[in-house]
């Protein structure tokens, strides 16, 4: 068994620690956030912290009201631009905490005026000693260089911070979230059967829309980390003003689908999908039935979720799906070719 999918397995328990563990930090920001409320959030990050950020984009704009904006580091690093980051908190987003131009883009905001805090798995890292507050995920040592338990770890942390700048989060449903992971865990052999198919797929589609648009940015990035898949990843909207014109018969296409405000979108494109034959795999749960007429195959959630709370529970199907194909392919999703666990750009 890969240390991806022991990882995967390993996320209820690291979902508690890390709630747990975060309430005291998060109530002190809570207090300074009331006092000092910010005009503006950036949140910057790399890879599946990019796709974490991109989450927290969504959430926080939600919840808060607050504007967000995802950071483009090169603006600081190459271009060596200074932006007036006054009356705004600067949030930067890494499971090492030592991506470089991450780094650098938080160190340049706190010297230009901005509240700042990390999000990170490791407490003794760069990032850690550079920002003014620290979220800490408690995820444990993160072996594999395919990021899974820290992604939801992040997430967590996302929505904690969404509650300290008294955003529409409700504490004990989050805390509840450990639990809705587990049940999502208990799909792994239904999962898994499911990958066989797919043993030959080279070329891939995913689709998610609002809070799950993130998630679609992850899945596809395993796909293509682990199982050398070609997978592309829209929003649902987008996806219709062009790219769909590459679907053909028996494509394969992933569609993140919960019930609510994104659903009657999410229902038009697989519905153009279905016409175009397309092989469609939809993430959902138990409260959304209508999917069932859309898809060729559905992985459901056995519990209803409510939509602002689906994103980490339906990333660990997801998750399962890409360390299994990869164990199909006969790949080491562990040791990717020509990645490491820590990648330093700027």
């Amino acid at each position: 068994m890969s240390r991806m999918l022991e990882e995967i397995r390993q996320q209820p328990e690291a979902l508690e620690r890390t709630f747990s563990g975060g309430l005291r930090g998060v109530e002190k920001l809570r207090q300074l956030m009331r006092k000092r409320r910010p005009r503006l959030v950036v949140l910057v990050a790399r890879g599946t912290s990019d796709n974490a950020a991109l989450f927290g984009r969504y959430l926080l704009e939600i919840t808060t009201g607050i504007p967000v904006s995802l950071a483009a580091p090169s603006i600081a690093t190459l271009y060596q631009a200074r932006v007036d980051y006054r009356e705004s908190l600067v949030v930067a987003i890494s499971q090492s905490g030592e991506s470089t131009d991450t780094n650098l883009v938080l160190e340049r905001a706190r010297e230009q005026g901005a509240t700042t805090l990390g999000i990170t798995n490791e407490r003794s890292s760069t990032l850690a000693g550079l920002a003014e507050h620290v979220f800490l995920v408690r995820a444990g040592k993160e072996k594999s260089v395919a990021a899974t338990k820290t992604y939801t770890g992040q997430m967590l942390m996302l929505y904690l911070l969404a509650w300290a700048l008294e955003g529409g989060v409700r504490m004990p449903e989050l805390e509840r979230l450990p639990e809705t992971v587990e049940s999502a865990l208990r799909l792994e052999p239904e999962v898994r059967a499911l990958s066989e198919r797919y043993r030959y797929m080279r070329h891939a589609v995913v689709v998610g829309r609002g809070l799950n648009y993130a998630n679609a940015f992850e899945l596809s990035l395993k796909l293509m980390e682990t199982c050398y898949v070609v997978a592309e990843r829209f929003s649902s909207a987008d996806f219709l003003h062009g790219p769909i014109a590459l679907v053909e018969p028996s494509f394969p296409v992933f569609a993140f689908a919960p019930a609510g405000v994104t659903w009657p979108s999410m229902d038009e494109t697989l519905a153009k999908l279905q016409g175009l034959q397309a092989e469609i795999v939809a993430i959902t749960d138990s409260g959304n039935r209508e999917v069932d007429a859309r898809a060729t195959r559905v992985i459901r959630l056995p519990r209803r979720v409510k939509e602002i709370l689906t994103p980490i529970p339906y990333i660990v199907p997801a998750q399962i799906f890409a360390a299994c194909l990869a164990a199909q392919k006969g790949l080491d999703p562990d040791q990717p070719r020509t990645l490491h666990k820590v990648t330093l750009t700027l």
